[in-house]
């Protein structure tokens, strides 16, 4: 699934969420191979639909690197970030 963060880093950010939980990206070997690749092409298809044509995909894997939310998610980010474009 996919919605607006509820505290935005740049004009469009999106997150992208597995319905299967694991705790971070470092257990994405839990996935099959075909769930992954779908997660992945869902993540392209979700900027799409948003109308990004630039932008960032980011994964905060652990704490110490920001993790604060512990279900895998991945953070799509368009347009203006800190007053800047991506």
């Amino acid at each position: 699934m996919a919605v607006q963060d509820i505290a935005p880093q740049a004009e469009t950010h999106l997150l992208i969420l597995p319905e299967r939980h694991v705790d971070t990206f470092r257990d994405i070997g839990q996935f099959p191979a075909e769930e992954a690749k779908r997660m992945l092409e869902f993540v392209v298809s979700t900027a799409t639909h948003a109308a990004l044509e630039d932008y960032r995909v980011v994964v905060n894997v652990g704490p110490g690197a920001g993790q604060t939310v512990f279900h895998l998610h991945w953070h799509v980010l368009g347009g203006r970030m800190g007053g800047r474009a991506t």
